[in-house]
Formats: C-alpha cells, structure tokens, sequence
C-alpha cells in the first residue's frame, strides 16, 4: 500500500548542509548591516514575543516530524481521504482549482496594486515586501527539506490541474494566504469575527492544496504557521520601515 512506503523526504546531504550554511549567513549578514540600535531593538522585540517564539518552535517540529516514518503514514492517510475518497463532481474540483489561486503570488501582487491605486501605498509596499520575502523563505525551507509532492510519491493520487512544479514541504499558497489574511487583519486592526473569516478563508486555501493532489496535511500546516509567524514579524519590523506615502 503507497501509505506503507518510506518517508518522502530525504536525508539530510552535503548540499543540504551547504544550503543552510548560505541560508543561515545571509540572515547574519541581514543583521550585522542593520543600525546597532535597530538590530538590538528588533531583536529584543522577537524575544519578547511569545507567539512568536512558539510559532518557530512548533514550525521547527514540523520540520523535524518528516523523519517519522510513522507520521509520514498518517499524512498519507489524511491526504488520501480529502483527495481520493468519497464522492467528487467536477464543479466542486473547478471550484477548489479556483480556491487555491487565492495563494498565488499573482493574486498577492494585485491585490497591492489595487491597495496602492486606492491610496493604500504602505500597505501596498509591506504586502510586496511581505510576499517577495516569504517566498524566498520557503523556497529555502523547500530546498533544504527536498520533501516529494505526494502525487510522485503516492500512485492513484487525483491531480487536478498541472503538475505544480518543485518541492512540498511547506505548502507557499498556505503561507501567502494566511500572510496576507493576518497581515490585512494587523493593518486595519480587525476584530475577531472578521480576522477569523480571513483566516477561515487562509484554511479553505490550505484544504485545496489537500484536495487537488499537491500538498499534504503537514505541509499545509507548515504553510499556515509559517504565515501566522510572517504576519508577526512583520509587524515588528513595521515600525523601522521608512516607506514614502
């Protein structure tokens, strides 16, 4: 049975190392060029955040469960059941294909430009600033977690759509979306009911991907955390940009 198979991802390799290595000097470097009372401001910032703190622990043991062979047994069950159980007409899968664009890097770019047409210019540029910079980030994480999409690793997947291209671990539509629901939240300062429809809206997302055959249940939750924590420390870093209205 394709749920019985060894874990997707692979071991850690020379080139892993070598990856983690830039990946992890170019933050030192991001740090060392930033003003002294900048660097040590935003720093105490971030450890004075518990949320934060906690959203990168409990992303740091995601991270770490793809080794868990075990764990990798009740992702492809979970994924199985959203995608290739029960009863699924083609309006619903047009529908999911439409759903899942909500976390394209595309629609992100438009909805800045529409913020920006309609005067909204720094929340335009922190969007942009936002999602350039999480997707370098999970393109990071992808390349250093080297985790199969489950329709190469499980046969009798149903695809819907393309075949996205690159790694699974974690899912960059997820993260955009609860970036860009939470961020949208921050900005105009939402109450709880409307933050939570955003964020309803960033889980539908997260289901798709489930759905039409290209992510599974870890990497959505990844996806999800990462862009909670995104949305956190963008708002922490928000007070020393200097954008012009």
């Amino acid at each position: 049975m394709d749920e019985e198979q060894n874990s997707p991802w692979k071991p850690f390799s020379r080139r892993h190392f070598l990856f983690a290595l830039i990946l992890l000097g170019a933050l030192v470097f991001f740090l060392i060029v930033l003003p002294v009372e900048t660097r040590i401001t935003l720093l105490q910032s971030i450890f004075h955040q518990r949320l934060v703190i906690s959203e990168v622990v409990f992303f740091a043991l995601l991270t770490l469960s793809l080794i868990w062979s075990a764990g990798q047994r009740l992702d492809a069950r979970i994924f199985l059941f959203f995608n290739l159980r029960g009863y699924h007409p083609h309006w619903i899968d047009r529908v999911m294909i439409g759903l899942t664009q909500i976390g394209n890097g595309v629609f992100g770019f438009i909805l800045a430009g529409i913020f920006y047409l309609i005067g909204q210019r720094r929340l335009a540029v922190e969007l942009v600033l936002g999602i350039l910079s999480l997707w370098l980030l999970v393109e990071a994480v992808k390349a250093l977690t080297d985790r199969d999409r489950p329709y190469i690793f499980l046969t009798n997947t149903r695809l819907i759509g393309w075949k996205e291209r690159g790694m699974s671990f974690p899912s960059g539509h997820t993260a955009q979306t609860f970036f860009l629901m939470g961020f949208i939240s921050h900005y105009y300062q939402l109450g709880l009911g409307a933050t939570a429809i955003l964020y309803g809206l960033g889980g539908i997302v997260g289901l798709t991907r489930i759905y039409i055959g290209v992510h599974y249940p870890r990497d959505v939750l990844a996806g999800a955390t990462l862009g909670a924590l995104w949305v956190n420390l963008m708002s922490l870093v928000d007070p020393f940009l200097v954008i012009r209205s």
